[in-house]
């Protein structure tokens, strides 16, 4: 029903607004600028919930508004309304020049020049140089036609420098422009902040909601990537209620998508389990013609086992995948967990444990005792050696310790030797590069 009314709608706007537009360019000069807005802003919401088609619309809309705006005469903006719709311009999308032009012609006083200030340094990327002064003058436009728009753009400026405060200022901002482009960047943006913030109540809270309104939209794929590093981060039994919760929103192709996602950023950071759980889930919704994203399941289930007893396994595995069926991204991970199995499997040399050198080997019966040394000489079994035995030994030891620490460690003996979990750093380190591209 709701997408019905709306299409009536913009049916009436395409019939009353832009068709004129496009045919009767002479309009322009008579169309208030606030009436156009209203068209940019329903095209524009129109895109977050679903409609893709109208992307073309917007951007000849913000061009009409912006030739109309600057060939506006400056009595035009004794009408408020259409002095919020220039704001609302520059905040939507539009060129940040007009907004300056305009204001440098305003002699009436018509435009705030706190707000004028405050978009010009965060239209030109310096927003936290105005965090201050907006949060005094957002007050005054709490209930006002550009306040949702303010508070978005403050809880931006502030993202870096007080992530709480900037929550909440991205909490009033949807909760005063419900179902508009509006809740949607805010909401997007606040699980961002949530998860970087260590806040995963708020942000599987802030998912859910966005899950159930705007997973047809254009950016729906930035939600996917901040759900996903949420979900990772904070898995868990208490989680996985609301992980699947969150993503019985989603059709299957977007389920799966999910959580071949997540089971690749938990075999990069050595989440066995979640790495498992993940790849299975695809696979189960994977149909048989399907056969990337099983292939995709069955590389990331494999990554994890690199550092397990079954390496051997996990290694046949994942390299009787064919290439042309990873992407770039995906080949670079598969090289970089082969390299590091096939460190770890390599037999060491010989010659780099210094056997030889290492005291606890029981010397040869030495000239004066009867027995042999047994152990290091430290043991408390061990015979206690006469002075001059005991200088010599001295000697020799000292010598041993110069030539272990004048020796550099070796590497193949470290991997050799290390544990699982030290293995699985090494993965970690060598595709940290990887997954940052």
């Amino acid at each position: 029903m709701l997408k019905a009314i709306r299409t009536l709608f913009l049916g009436a706007c395409a019939i009353g607004v832009l068709p004129g537009l496009a045919a009767h360019a002479g309009d322009l000069e008579d169309l208030a600028p606030y009436k156009m807005l209203r068209s940019l802003q329903y095209i524009q919401d129109s895109i977050v919930l679903g409609d893709h088609s109208a992307a073309e619309m917007q951007r000849f809309m913000l061009g009409a508004i912006d030739k109309r705006l600057r060939s506006a005469e400056p009595s035009v903006f004794d009408d408020p309304r259409n002095v919020d719709a220039a704001f609302i311009y520059a905040m939507s999308g539009g060129n940040p020049e007009t907004l300056s032009y305009l204001a440098d012609r305003d002699v009436e006083g018509n435009f705030d020049n706190r707000i004028v200030d405050a978009l010009s340094h965060y239209l030109t990327g310096k927003g936290g140089l105005m965090v201050e002064n907006l949060e005094k003058a957002i007050p005054e436009y709490r209930n006002a036609r550009i306040g949702p728009y303010l508070y978005l753009v403050l809880g931006n400026g502030s993202a870096q420098q007080d992530p709480a405060a900037s929550l909440k200022y991205y909490d009033w901002a949807r909760l005063t422009a419900p179902g508009t482009n509006i809740e949607e960047a805010a909401l997007r943006r606040s699980i961002a902040l949530a998860t970087r913030g260590h806040m995963p109540d708020k942000g599987f809270a802030y998912s859910l909601s966005y899950a159930r309104r705007f997973l047809t939209s254009p950016y729906a794929s930035q939600f996917a990537d901040v759900f996903v590093e949420l979900a990772v981060a904070n898995y868990g039994e208490q989680t996985e209620g609301k992980i699947q919760e969150i993503l019985g929103f989603m059709d299957k192709p977007r389920q799966r998508e999910v959580y071949l996602r997540i089971a690749r950023r938990a075999a990069i950071a050595g989440m066995q389990e979640l790495a498992t759980l993940a790849s299975e889930r695809a696979q189960s919704l994977s149909d048989v013609a399907d056969a990337g994203p099983k292939t995709l399941a069955n590389l990331y289930s494999g990554l994890v086992g690199v550092p397990s007893q079954d390496i051997l396994e996990a290694v046949k595995g994942i390299s009787a995948i064919p290439d042309a069926e990873l992407s770039p991204r995906d080949r670079a991970l598969r090289q970089a967990a082969t390299v590091v199995a096939s460190e770890v499997l390599r037999a060491p040399d010989p010659d780099s444990l210094t056997q030889a050198s290492v005291p606890n080997i029981a010397p040869a019966n030495i000239e004066g005792q009867g027995e042999p040394e047994t152990g290091s000489g430290e043991s408390p079994f061990a015979a206690a050696p006469d002075a001059a035995v005991s200088e010599t030994q001295s000697k020799k030891t000292q010598q041993q310790v110069d030539a272990s620490e004048a020796s550099p460690p070796d590497p193949l003996l470290d991997a050799f030797l290390s544990t699982g979990r030290s293995k699985l750093d090494e993965i970690d380190s060598l595709l940290k590069g990887e997954d940052e591209k």
